[in-house]
Parts: structure tokens; sequence; C-alpha cells
């Protein structure tokens, strides 16, 4: 079920998101809008869009966040990579989107210090600290057999 979905919500949404879905619906609100006089622009007339595009936003939320879900997964693992083959590169850097927001938050102050000081080695030093404690503490947290 999980591969159907994925693929039928990859589908749907390179579908919706064509220039050929978007003036369909500029069409259909056009129509509507222009029928408004021949319903007297009632309740019934207004009710008809509203519940019309309250039901394809609900339905269309979850297919967009099922791709952007995948999409963002897939953009990180690229990053990953990159990082891990890249001579020089902070390899502990690998895996910071796993961080609280407030580890992150800390990262992001001292990622600030840094750049208003340029070359201040002993921040970046201590950054660098920082992110290898974490992923030390936390690659002790999954080792098999640990509880």
């Amino acid at each position: 079920m999980k591969n159907s979905f994925r693929a039928a919500a990859n589908k749907i949404s390179a579908w919706a998101g064509s220039p050929a879905v978007f003036l369909g619906a500029l069409l259909i609100v056009g129509i509507w809008a222009g029928s408004g006089h021949l319903f007297d622009y009632s309740d019934t007339w207004q009710l008809v869009i509203n519940t019309g595009t309250t039901i394809v936003t609900f339905l269309m939320v979850f297919l967009i966040q099922n791709t952007q879900n995948r999409d963002g997964l897939a953009i990180q693992l690229k990053l990953d990579e990159l990082i891990r083959v890249t001579k020089g590169a902070r390899q502990h850097y690998v895996g910071l989107e796993n961080l609280s927001d407030d580890e992150l938050a800390a990262l992001d102050r001292q990622f600030r210090a840094i750049a208003d000081r340029p070359g201040a080695a002993r921040a970046l030093k201590k950054l660098h600290e920082t992110i290898e404690t974490e992923h030390k503490n936390r690659r002790g947290l999954h080792l098999p057999g640990r509880h």
C-alpha cells in the first residue's frame, strides 16, 4: 500500500502542478463566477465553490506533504553523501537534522558568532567539539545491545 500511495502521490502531484491543470482551475473559477448572475449569487452558488475547493485542498495537503517528506529526505541523503566523500569536510555534520530544536539553535548561534568574528579559530574549534560530542553521545545511545 505504501508504494502504491507513493506512486499515486507522485503522479497526482506532477499532474496537479502542471500548467494545464492550473488553466483548468482558472476556467472552473471563471465559469463559476460568470454563472453567479444565473443563480442570483445564492448561498448554494457560493457553497458549490467553497465545498469543492475545501475538498480539493484537504486531499492535496496529504499528497503534497508526502512528496515534500520524500524530497526532503532525498536531499538530506545527497548532502550527507557529499559531506562523507568530500576530503576535509567535517563528517560529524552528517545527520544534524536529527538534533533537537534547542541543539540546532545553539549551533546556529555558534555559527553566527563565528561569522561575526572572522578568524575566530577558538569558536570554530568549540563548535566542532560540540557537534562531535553530540554525535558520540547519540552513537552511544544507539549501539546494539544498549537500552
